[in-house]
């Protein structure tokens, strides 16, 4: 994927190098104001800039205030088949909003890729995915193929009878952000692969069931529940951890009606 990486901050630039390794074809903009040694093409005007080179990239990484970069695309805006794939970064790094050419244009997995990348939150607003609400946390040993983690999945499935289009995405530790089989399976089942800041679950509250050998192996108290449950928001476990042939399996149900949310989660 083509991507623009395009800051109007020093702040912003920080977030820029850290994303830029991860998009081999990345061209970074930075706005005039910025002192950082980070290289990158100059520009003046954001406006004037996005006139420019909207059409020439597949993707379009902003991070800057949501609504600059509203007023900067909408006089470009012709279709959601053809216009690049728009995400918006806050300069405190904690949301990847899909903005524009959610589904059609990739902005959704982009937004998705770009929080596993900085530790933020994805934000997807795409009606057909917002109403998927089942989260699958997957913990695996190294090396584990795509097919066991597969079938680890589809038994917890059929367990909790949910059906595999109810699946939001999978959820795993940023721990295992290179294990292929975990990767292949995301790809197979349609759904991204969500990665959960470590630390975040060291300091979670959430109700799952701690591990002392995953703590041993990946300095982390758990990784099936605790990803299932911290990769959305008003979740509940519907399904603990079920482990076996290297493969451990939990379900997560998000987007509870706030009055069935525990205070904690509100």
């Amino acid at each position: 994927m083509k991507v623009a990486l395009i800051s109007l901050s020093a702040e912003g630039a920080r977030l820029l190098r850290r994303l830029a390794p991860h998009f081999p074809e990345a061209r970074i903009f930075l706005h005039d104001k910025i002192r950082t040694d980070l290289e990158g093409k100059r520009f003046g005007q954001i406006i004037l800039l996005i006139k420019e080179i909207f059409t020439q990239f597949d993707g379009l990484v902003f991070v800057m205030p949501t609504g600059v970069v509203v007023r900067a695309v909408a006089p470009l805006i012709k279709h959601k088949t053809r216009d690049p794939a728009v995400v918006v970064v806050d300069v405190g790094g904690r949301f990847a909003i899909s903005l524009l050419s959610g589904h059609e244009g990739g902005a959704n997995d982009l937004a998705v890729t770009v929080g596993n990348i900085l530790g933020a939150e994805p934000v997807v607003t795409t009606t057909t995915e917002a109403l998927k609400q089942v989260i699958v946390g997957v913990g695996c040993r190294k090396g584990v193929s795509a097919g066991k983690i597969l079938q680890a999945i589809e038994t917890a499935l059929a367990e909790a009878g949910v059906k595999r289009e109810e699946i939001r995405w999978l959820a795993s530790a940023d721990v295992k952000a290179e294990e292929a089989g975990l990767i292949q399976a995301a790809q197979a089942l349609g759904v991204p692969l969500r990665l959960v800041d470590s630390e975040e679950i060291r300091r979670s509250s959430k109700p799952f069931q701690h591990s002392e050998f995953v703590q041993e192996k990946v300095n982390v108290p758990a990784v099936a529940e605790a990803a299932a449950l911290l990769a959305g928001r008003r979740t509940r476990l519907i399904l603990p951890k079920k482990a076996g042939d290297g493969v451990t399996v939990a379900l997560a149900r998000e987007n509870f009606l706030w009055s069935e949310s525990a205070p904690e989660d509100r």
